[in-house]
């Protein structure tokens, strides 16, 4: 990556080549749990004024995943974004790559994330700009079945079971055994084991549509209309870090934006937008959906509570780790209502993990 002193010598004639101008600046964004940085580059007189450059780590196809056996052929990011925009989907525009030096200059949308805008609006706003939101994750959906591709990435990885078990193998090995210091006893574990084998088939066997992957409230951005006001309207609702695009559940994206570990909705809340989605996406067997919901929930943020810890001590981000109580309350709500089946996985990690047990503030 790039040295900081290097950075406006660099990214400002990268910008003023396809932009034009004359002087230019550089302002490094918060960054996220990505090996990718982010910089906004303003060019006076440019067109656009300014663009948002990403900068690729040293090796952009590397990935810690279970799924990085197989490197792609082609940036994730530049061949889900080609497919996603020819389909009209809200993505952002790419201006310019140079991939020998790690850089891709995209549309500047902005600063104003879904995070920001729900947690300012009120109820009813709040409940306009959701359903926004879903009818995104539908349109994804529906773009998906009618438009597959196999020359799009996203197309060629699903959630299979491997994959799924590696993510809930994540909550083990980092919450429960590196976080929590728990070691599970011969018995418990096999517990653990079977029923984490259990989730895994149970939402592998699932029908598959094209998701996001990570459809949560930092990955939507609000876009005002040229002239319109600041806090846009739900046709400027824009989606980005889709590179991990695959296939998975219906439920999968639903799942990341209702129970987004960075804003938590009271439970009537969820329930209405799942009612919601529902409808729009023509579910058939709604309690059925509702199960899967769960199911997705549990597999979920049992992995985002390892990930959190994994990025603190693998990446040295220690900034996700004050999102587990959240995650953790989804956790505790998904163990409850899940089959019956699964209780003898609730009753071990309870054991060995007593907040996945206690009551959610306010409720009995």
């Amino acid at each position: 990556m790039l040295q900081s002193p290097m950075l406006a010598d660099v990214l400002v004639p990268f910008v003023r080549d396809f932009a034009g101008g004359t002087a230019g600046t550089v302002e490094t964004l918060v960054g996220d749990a990505s090996t990718r940085r982010y910089h906004r580059v303003r060019v006076a007189g440019g067109d656009p004024t300014s663009a948002v450059v990403m900068e690729l780590p040293d090796e952009p196809l590397k990935s810690d995943e279970a799924t990085a056996g197989d490197r792609p052929p082609e940036l994730p990011f530049l061949n889900v974004q080609r497919y996603l925009a020819a389909g009209s989907y809200p993505v952002p525009r790419v201006l310019r790559t140079d991939l020998g030096r790690g850089l891709i200059a995209l549309e500047d949308l902005g600063d104003r994330t879904f995070e920001a805008a729900v947690k300012a609006a009120s109820p009813d706003e709040r409940g306009r700009l959701y359903r926004a939101a879903i009818d995104q994750i539908v349109a994804l959906q529906e773009l998906g079945s009618r438009a597959p591709d196999p020359g799009c990435l996203a197309f060629s990885r699903r959630f299979d079971e491997k994959l799924l078990r590696w993510e809930l193998g994540h909550f083990r090995e980092w919450y429960l055994e590196a976080q929590r210091g728990v070691t599970l006893p011969a018995a418990a574990s096999a517990v653990v084991e079977a029923a984490f084998d259990r989730i895994a088939v149970a939402l592998a066997a699932e029908p598959v549509t094209l998701v996001h992957r990570d459809f949560q409230s930092r990955n939507l951005m609000m876009v005002p209309a040229a002239g319109g006001p600041s806090d846009a309207s739900p046709a400027e609702l824009r989606v980005i870090d889709f590179q991990d695009a695959l296939l998975g559940t219906r439920a999968y994206d639903l799942v990341a934006l209702l129970r987004d570990s960075y804003v938590e909705l009271a439970p009537e809340e969820v329930d209405r937008l799942v009612g919601y989605f529902v409808t729009r996406a023509g579910i058939a067997d709604e309690a059925a959906f509702r199960r899967l919901f769960t199911l997705q929930t549990l597999q979920r943020k049992l992995k985002d509570a390892g990930r959190f810890v994994f990025i603190d001590r693998v990446r040295n981000n220690p900034s996700f780790l004050r999102w587990i109580p959240t995650t953790i309350t989804y956790v505790r709500d998904a163990l409850a209502a899940a089959p019956a089946e699964l209780g003898a996985l609730a009753e071990v990690l309870i054991a060995h993990a007593p907040e996945l047990g206690a009551a959610r503030p306010g409720r009995a």
